[in-house]
């Protein structure tokens, strides 16, 4: 696949999570898209491009997922007549390493509804995460290791 094809690609998905089909949202989709695959064109450049961009696909389509469940999970949460959340911050475990993997699950993270990323450890071996609901601890971490972490490290490894 072409640099153009997966710009173009990224573009419909910039329309998706936006909400708006107009020619210039896809045009500015395209644009930072094409400009964010510059950048980033040592990380997907050699031979194994293609398998590369599908673990890479793979990766967004779970943002999409989780974003959805996430946001369905908070809005069922906010319109129950008696909240009985607990809110609260949890440390996180990393195992991904470079600052690259760090930021952008940080950001994962922070982008999906409920969550947000508060702070790394200054040894970069833990992430700091507050959470609108603290009732499962484990589980949360569970999950971030078995989505958003363990797909970062297939698609960047």
């Amino acid at each position: 696949m072409s640099l153009y094809a997966l710009s173009i690609l990224m573009a419909v998905i910039w329309a998706t999570v936006s909400g708006s089909f107009t020619v210039p949202n896809l045009i500015f989709g395209f644009v930072i898209s094409l400009l964010t695959l510059y950048l980033l064109r040592e990380r997907f450049v050699g031979r194994d491009y293609t398998s590369r961009f599908r673990r890479v696909l793979a990766l967004v389509m779970l943002f999409l997922v989780e974003l959805a469940k996430s946001a369905w999970r908070v809005a069922t949460l906010v319109l129950q007549p008696k909240m009985d959340l607990k809110p609260g911050i949890f440390a996180y475990p990393l195992t991904v390493k470079s600052d690259w993997e760090i930021s952008l699950l940080a950001n994962l993270i922070t982008l999906t509804p409920g969550t947000l990323s508060v702070d790394v450890s200054e040894d970069r071996s833990t992430l700091y995460i507050h959470a609108i609901d603290c009732s499962d601890v484990e589980a949360a971490r569970r999950d971030i290791a078995e989505g958003f972490e363990k797909k970062i490290m297939e698609a960047f490894a």
